[in-house]
């Protein structure tokens, strides 16, 4: 492995649900490695077992969801011997699953809320109200809440298309909250404001659906709380060089950490690239840090 990667090819597109805007991260983050001085090539992943450019140091990962944060595309990396950017295989696979990323958050005193993995309606017993969500999917893609019968059998429905197994979680009132961390280097939290509904799909991608404050309206004691538990929920899955750790806050006082984003969206809407922004780290120095970052990680492990 050479002193600093140099040649960089950028993969995204992918296989999940999230492909389009696996390929408007990748695109950003194209033009941002190029102005930070990389020489970047362009990977559309439309297979799992995809062709590479001959001569590449290193892989950027702009890939969401299934066959980007779940451990495969990291594996296949690692057995081409290509470096790559963000967590490793081992800690991708806990951090796509939510039942494995909240086990680790009980296991290092991160506040997180109750929640039950189901296959069927029938196995439900956290009470109404609840919020649902596939198990191992980002983006919010088949999430939503249900106060009655009805609406959990629908919502059910609905996300067992994503997904084999569901995860039921009591529902949470409170400001929808995110917090970045780019090494140990905890950014400010941006808080989600959406003018309709929760943070879906549709909010997170469409201009103007969404007000964004950073750094967030909370007071300095909710922010310090916020942001010391953001660093455990990071270092509580394993080694994840860069994440976007997501929470409710209730009552402006008691977080709750739903989960972690291992590589977080990288388009103009992205909230990775907003928290950095707050702090004056520009969009191509964001990706040179993840670069560098990425690089020592990777060096270590081949190392151990």
């Amino acid at each position: 492995m050479s002193d600093k990667p140099q040649r960089i090819a950028v993969l995204m597109g992918g296989l999940s649900p999230e492909r389009e805007v696996s390929l408007r991260s990748g695109k950003a983050a194209m033009e941002a490695l190029a102005a930070a001085g990389y020489d970047v090539s362009e990977v559309v992943v439309d297979t799992e077992r995809f062709p590479l450019p001959a001569e590449i140091d290193m892989a950027f990962l702009a890939l969401h969801g299934t066959y980007g944060e779940d451990g495969q595309v990291q594996t296949y990396l690692s057995e081409k011997g290509i470096p790559f950017t963000g967590a490793n295989a081992e800690v991708s696979r806990i951090t796509i699953d939510k039942e494995k990323t909240k086990e680790k958050f009980r296991q290092h005193g991160v506040p997180t809320p109750k929640g039950q993995l189901v296959k069927a309606f029938e196995e439900i017993t956290v009470p109404l109200p609840v919020f649902i969500k596939p198990n191992s999917q980002g983006s919010s893609v088949g999430s939503r809440s249900a106060s009655t019968r009805a609406e959990l059998a629908e919502a059910m429905t609905d996300a067992l298309k994503f997904d084999s197994e569901v995860m039921v979680e009591q529902l949470i009132h409170g400001k929808e909250l995110t917090v970045s961390v780019l090494g140990d280097q905890v950014l400010p939290i941006v808080e989600i404001h959406p003018l309709v509904g929760f943070y879906d799909y549709k909010n997170k991608y469409t201009k103007g659906c969404t007000e964004y404050f950073c750094p967030g309206r909370l007071s300095p004691e909710a922010t310090a709380l916020v942001q010391k538990h953001a660093l455990a929920a990071h270092r509580s899955v394993g080694e994840a060089v860069y994440s976007r750790v997501d929470f409710l806050l209730e009552d402006d006082t008691h977080p709750y950490c739903l989960e972690i984003n291992t590589i977080p969206g990288m388009t103009a809407t992205s909230l990775l690239p907003k928290a950095a922004a707050a702090v004056g780290i520009t969009f191509p120095q964001l990706c040179r840090r993840i670069v560098e970052l990425s690089w020592a990680v990777r060096q270590k492990e081949r190392a151990a």
